[in-house]
């Protein structure tokens, strides 16, 4: 059975899915659900004048709040990133991040500078995320860039619903990366995310995600509908272009792998939009 995280960026709506799911077992986060937090908004309509140093205030106590909530499960955090941060500069904010609390995940971009700074988490014994995920071959490279990492200690995040916005069947994804890794038990685990419907949530159980993290509308609609299992469900992907299984060496170094994808860039852009309309 999959995990159940919540994506969200307000630690009430965490205790209100707590209260409907005791077995919630983590949270993740980022610049734009942390940008819809009631306290974040403030900055945004003007309230408060709000600096980056204010904002990144704001998210350490929001993470805080959270793992407090979820002692025992995971937050993933995201470090700021625009087109132009260096893999360093990534680095360093994760080892403040780090600090913060005792359960975190970095979440990083899956990009050259993304990558790089998560292979020096890894041997710095840190756990990460890595978000924006939309091709098998980027998955190939995280699985790659974390090698000797223990199991759990990495996730890889296909962003299901931005493939499907684009005609692709993000579904697709989850079923093709879970396949890869399965064939050379790869220490990576599968978070299912992007999920817009039940549909979605049930596919992922189904293809055997290890996680699945989903908005609260989304578990609440699950949860209406008994919990369902997944086990026999079939999706339906109606007119979505089906995305092909690849046959991927994952021996190679991650710097070999083409991990480019423009749906990666225009994410990275929109979070780092996000977070900078904050600071006023």
């Amino acid at each position: 059975m999959s995990r159940i995280f919540l994506d969200g960026g307000d630690p009430n709506e965490t205790r209100d899915i707590l209260a409907l799911l005791p077995s919630l077992a983590g949270q993740t986060t980022n610049p734009t659900l942390v940008a819809k937090n009631p306290e974040a908004q403030r900055c945004l309509v003007g309230e408060e004048k709000c600096t980056a140093e204010d904002i990144l205030s704001l998210y350490k106590s929001i993470v805080r709040e959270i793992s407090n909530l979820l002692p025992q499960g995971s937050v993933s955090v995201e470090v700021y990133a625009d087109k132009s941060t260096t893999a360093d500069e990534m680095f360093a904010q994760a080892k403040e991040m780090w600090g913060w609390i005792p359960n975190a995940h970095i979440k990083y971009p899956t990009t050259k500078a993304g990558l790089e700074a998560a292979e020096h988490s890894i041997q710095a014994g840190m756990r990460v995320n890595m978000t924006l995920v939309f091709s098998q071959e980027q998955a190939a490279a995280v699985h790659s860039a974390t090698r000797g990492a223990k199991k759990g200690d990495v996730y890889v995040s296909p962003f299901i619903g931005r493939l499907d916005d684009i005609g692709e069947n993000g579904m697709d994804l989850i079923k093709n990366i879970r396949r890869m890794y399965d064939e050379v038990g790869s220490h990576v685990e599968v978070l299912a995310a992007s999920i817009r419907s039940t549909d979605h949530f049930l596919a992922s159980l189904s293809y055997g995600a290890d996680i699945i993290t989903a908005p609260g509308k989304a578990i609440r609609e699950w949860i209406e509908a008994g919990k369902l299992n997944g086990a026999e469900y079939l999706y339906d992907p109606k007119n979505l272009k089906a995305i092909s299984y690849r046959n991927i060496d994952l021996s190679k170094k991650w710097q070999d792998f083409d991990i480019a994808h423009p749906l990666t860039d225009k994410g990275i852009e929109r979070f780092a939009s996000d977070w900078n309309a904050l600071i006023q």
